[in-house]
């Protein structure tokens, strides 16, 4: 019979779990408002030409876009390693209620009515999931 591990490693796990969550969420929502802002300096150009996006990569905002959606990568398969993917991807789905007001709020875009009823779904079952524990008991770590 194994022992369980002391409530401070339970602690610890939790703490890194939260922090690696936020940090998920925070590159997801900047990454994509950087690539789309940057992405719409072109305009319809990129679909004319497969090098329109060769250029779009060395555009600064379209760079900083997939610098930090690659650090969103190594976030999301460090929290994958030891979290549940039934915790993860509800939990880390808020990404898409802040890209709305992100988009809102920097993009100037239109949020129909029918978006923000999805959005408020959204966050009801985030709250849902998030009252759960992020890991099984019996889980690696």
């Amino acid at each position: 019979m194994t022992e369980a591990p002391p409530r401070s490693h339970h602690a610890r796990l939790r703490l890194k779990t939260h922090i690696f969550t936020v940090l998920v969420v925070m590159t997801s929502v900047s990454g994509n408002l950087s690539l789309s802002f940057g992405m719409r300096q072109f305009g319809s150009l990129v679909s004319r030409s497969p090098m329109a996006y060769v250029r779009a990569v060395f555009d600064p905002w379209v760079a900083l876009g997939i610098a930090l959606l690659l650090v969103w990568l190594a976030a999301q398969m460090a929290l994958l390693s030891w979290a549940d993917l039934s915790y993860v991807l509800p939990v880390t789905s808020i990404g898409y209620v802040l890209s709305a007001l992100a988009g809102k709020l920097f993009m100037h875009e239109r949020t129909s009515v029918w978006r923000w009823a999805g959005i408020v779904l959204i966050v009801a079952g985030v709250m849902l999931v998030a009252r759960t524990a992020p890991h099984r008991s019996g889980a690696q770590s």
